[in-house]
């Protein structure tokens, strides 16, 4: 029997903590070789795209294959009132390819990117580090802060977005939940930027909005926008000064925050420090001085959509709850 699992019931077991552990399980999963993800394939529309993700991980208690299929439709709040990123996600047990669960995979795919910006921060940003700068306030924003929360005992968080409405909504609702932490909506982005631990950007720009001299010695950037051939969010020579983290290489050259320095011949494959994996399997060190500026480039691995859809759906049985199910075959 093929179980379907709606996004209610997704919410119903998904933590943040659970969220956070289980995508950096993930990554050292296929840091120790032990994942295999072909690149992101892409159709492209007028008005957005669609992307198939696939995966396999086979670690003890974690034997499974999945695919994940995720839109990315910018103007869908005006134009359907729809969310800008919807997703679906596939679990095959790889010992027969029988299909044993169907998921909605958008608030999966919020949780597990949030929970990379999370797991990045712990081994990348300086241990004390007590202010962040978030730019951008949509829906992303929520899912970094939490998850970095977890790793981080910040005390200020400067919100920089678009508009003064969407900074300040953003702010009065997180001051509710974390009313030890002090919220600033910032208009001025390098005001938002200088002095900052951690800079968290989440943006779907194609110009770059944050530039090398807002960037202080010791600070680490979460790369968290750029997702698609064309995107980028910080300044090429600010990219470059940093020591670069990369989820994988194939779908950072090509869509993440490196893509655009890389076309342009401004950085190479050299350049980059290592894979996140690595660095968590213990196969390379994480940040090594209070001085270097470390940045962490985001584009979102099917790993980390397939691991945590597997965890949700072992939770929702382990409970003994039945999730709403057709049977397919």
């Amino acid at each position: 029997m093929t179980f379907l699992i709606t996004a209610k019931e997704v919410q119903s077991v998904l933590t943040y903590p659970l969220s956070l552990k289980t995508v950096e399980a993930a990554f050292k999963a296929y840091g120790q070789g032990k994942a295999c993800l072909p690149p992101k394939s892409y159709l492209t529309f007028k008005d957005g795209d669609l992307r198939s993700m696939p995966a396999y991980i086979n670690t003890p208690g974690m034997n499974i294959a999945g695919i994940k299929s995720v839109n990315v439709h910018p103007d869908n709040h005006k134009k359907f009132n729809l969310p800008t990123v919807m997703a679906t996600i596939l679990l095959t047990d790889p010992k027969n390819g029988f299909n044993i669960a169907v998921l909605d995979g958008t608030h999966i795919t919020n949780m597990r990117t949030g929970a990379a910006g999370g797991v990045a921060t712990k081994y990348l940003s300086r241990k004390n580090s007590k202010v962040m700068a978030l730019i951008g306030a949509g829906a992303q924003a929520y899912t970094q802060l939490h998850h970095i929360m977890l790793t981080r005992k910040l005390k200020e968080i400067r919100v920089h977005a678009r508009t003064k409405k969407s900074m300040i909504k953003f702010c009065r609702e997180m001051s509710k939940v974390y009313p030890k932490v002090t919220f600033l909506p910032e208009p001025d982005g390098k005001k938002a930027c200088r002095g900052a631990d951690i800079v968290t950007t989440t943006t779907t720009v194609r110009k770059p909005v944050i530039k090398k001299t807002w960037i202080n010695q010791g600070t680490h950037i979460n790369g968290i926008g750029a997702d698609a051939e064309g995107k980028q969010e910080l300044e090429t020579s600010l990219t470059k000064s940093c020591k670069i983290v990369i989820d994988e290489w194939q779908q950072a050259s090509h869509s993440g925050e490196i893509n655009i320095p890389i076309s342009g011949g401004k950085l190479k494959k050299n350049d980059i420090y290592a894979e996140l994996g690595e660095i968590i399997a213990g196969k390379k060190k994480g940040r090594i001085s209070d001085s270097e500026i470390t940045l962490f480039d985001s584009t979102g691995l099917a790993i980390q959509d397939v691991s945590t859809a597997f965890v949700v759906y072992q939770t929702l049985m382990k409970k003994r709850k039945k999730p709403k199910h057709i049977k397919l075959f």
